[in-house]
């Protein structure tokens, strides 16, 4: 099964066991942002832009030290309370060490707390740098960042008992697209992945396909 069946069938069970309005409330989140007439992300052929984020344990990364040691598949997602977040990262962690013998390096960015961060890369057994952009920064560099909107943030906190702005230990209701950018050593964005339908993510498969390109 690929990564988009599995998903696909995560979006069936949240439509036959979620209110309808929560339904609405999503897909309207989703459709908005499709219908907005904005560019997100940075686009093939780009500069990536540097930057330089804590990992699960505190360590200093630098994009571009990275890029030194070759290609780097840099993912944003939204974090690991986000179910289809999780299944795309442990479908990203079985391709790892194919990513690995291409000569590259697979980085992902939430903006979730260094905290959150942690127990997420212990729980799902990550094997890759696991980075906490906890106020958008980075994020907002690759052009992904946005602002939940208030009607999603009444259901988070109602419905999921989640405070995202507490999550991410920042006071902003912010997260990123969920977009994946293949960068080659040159720190040119060779191609990127942007789709602000969260529950549908870049497949496993199609990072192979891009990385034995470079």
């Amino acid at each position: 099964m690929s990564l988009n069946q599995e998903l696909e069938e995560m979006k069936q069970q949240f439509i036959a066991h979620s209110p309808a309005q929560i339904q609405a409330e999503m897909f309207r989140s989703i459709r908005e942002q499709q219908e907005s007439g904005v560019q997100y992300g940075l686009q093939e052929g780009q500069k990536a832009k540097d930057f330089t984020l804590k990992n699960s344990m505190g360590v200093p990364i630098h994009l571009y030290d990275e890029l030194a040691k070759g290609p780097v598949v840099l993912t944003f997602y939204r974090g690991g309370w986000c179910p289809y977040c999780n299944s795309q990262l442990r479908a990203y962690q079985r391709v790892l060490p194919e990513i690995e013998a291409l000569g590259a390096r697979l980085i992902a960015v939430s903006p979730q707390s260094p905290d959150n961060t942690l127990s997420h890369q212990e729980k799902e057994e990550l094997q890759f740098q696991v980075l906490s952009d906890t106020n958008g920064l980075v994020a907002a560099f690759y052009n992904i960042l946005y602002d939940v909107p208030p009607y999603i943030q009444e259901t988070m906190t109602n419905l999921f008992k989640l405070n995202l702005a507490e999550y991410n230990a920042t006071e902003r209701w912010i997260l990123p697209i969920p977009s994946t950018f293949m960068i080659d050593e040159s720190g040119i964005i060779r191609s990127a992945y942007v789709n602000p339908d969260f529950m549908k993510r870049l497949e496993p498969e199609d990072i192979l396909v891009e990385l034995r390109k470079l």
